[in-house]
């Protein structure tokens, strides 16, 4: 049971800093587009990580030279383009928070949110590095790993599924603005620790 609340507790704290992922999980469940898919496509894209790491797969960074390096730019070149959209968004303006709005394709939604997760290198480095490297420490890594994941999990879908009390706020479009704004500006910031890091 400490090697499963371990696991939970560092995997809940690696993943509450708002980044593109959550902020993309946020903005659907805003809007209720979507919401399920978007939630269980970033669960179980971190439970897979997050097995390759508790069973040993950090070790393919290590011995593929240049594996770090080519995440790193892509995920930057990634998230220069997405923080771009954002701002573009909110100097434009206009978004506000309708129920009878058109939905997005689910395709979009889906694919979008793949590459959020998986051109991010942040998220190999927390998932499958850090996490995997320190459940060696614990005889039951199976538990660790379990923790971990239940964590993802419960984060997603309390973020996708919570951010609808949010709704009254983000029905004034000063609200959209400056959620485009916050996150356009987090993406660039992440971006540039990525290139300078």
């Amino acid at each position: 049971m400490q090697a499963w609340g371990a696991g939970f507790a560092l995997g809940f704290s690696l993943i509450l800093a708002i980044g593109a992922q959550n902020a993309f999980v946020l903005r659907q469940g805003l809007r209720r587009e979507h919401v399920l898919p978007v939630v269980l496509v970033c669960a179980i894209s971190d439970a897979v990580l997050i097995v390759a790491g508790v069973t040993g797969f950090g070790a393919l960074a290590e011995a593929v030279p240049g594996l770090e390096r080519v995440m790193r730019y892509g995920g930057a070149t990634f998230l220069i383009w997405y923080g771009a959209r954002n701002l573009w968004a909110a100097w434009r303006g206009g978004a506000i928070l309708e129920a009878s709005a058109g939905a997005g394709s689910l395709r979009r939604a889906v694919l979008t949110c793949l590459a959020l997760t998986w051109l991010n290198p942040h998220v190999y480095l927390d998932t499958v590095v850090l996490l995997g490297s320190i459940s060696a420490q614990y005889a039951d890594k199976l538990a660790f790993g379990t923790g971990a994941v239940m964590a993802s999990f419960v984060f997603f879908f309390s973020l996708g599924f919570g951010a609808r009390g949010l709704a009254p706020l983000f029905r004034r479009p000063e609200s959209w603005r400056v959620l485009d704004l916050l996150v356009g500006l987090t993406m660039w910031a992440i971006a540039a620790t990525l290139l300078t890091g």
